[in-house]
């Protein structure tokens, strides 16, 4: 079964969101109002909407770090995990969490970071050297 992902949630900002998640990030903008925008984020469906983003803590304990939670995330394969985190560093964006390796040399090996769009809404960006392990244990 092919299946394609789909959230909806606030933002304080479309023209800030779309320049975000269109120009920084590099996803293609789909269908809009005068009240939300489509993404494809990585493949896979996002719809900002105007209004309140959701509250988020700093209480997800991975790896000896505390992350935002609840975050959206995406997985990509390492080299355009590493080409999206350069462009983010270019970008002058703020990271929760740097750009870095988890459980190295174990399974589920994964490269990882964390920063927020305008909205202050949290992504995490994951990398792999083949999608094939993201399920490793």
């Amino acid at each position: 079964m092919k299946s394609l992902f789909h959230l909806a949630y606030h933002v304080h900002d479309l023209d800030a969101a779309r320049d975000f998640y269109g120009r920084v990030l590099g996803c293609r903008e789909g269908r809009s109002t005068d009240t939300w925008v489509d993404f494809d984020f990585f493949g896979h469906q996002i719809s900002l909407h105007l209004g309140e983003p959701f509250p988020t803590t700093d209480t997800g304990r991975v790896d000896g770090h505390l992350v935002p939670m609840p975050h959206l995330g995406v997985v990509l394969e390492l080299p355009d995990w590493q080409a999206l985190a350069q462009r983010l560093r270019e970008a002058g964006v703020a990271f929760v969490m740097e750009p870095q390796v988890r459980f190295e040399g174990q399974p589920g090996e994964q490269w990882t970071m964390f920063f927020r769009d305008p909205s202050g809404n949290p992504i995490e960006v994951k990398g792999f050297r083949s999608l094939d392990s993201v399920y490793d244990r």
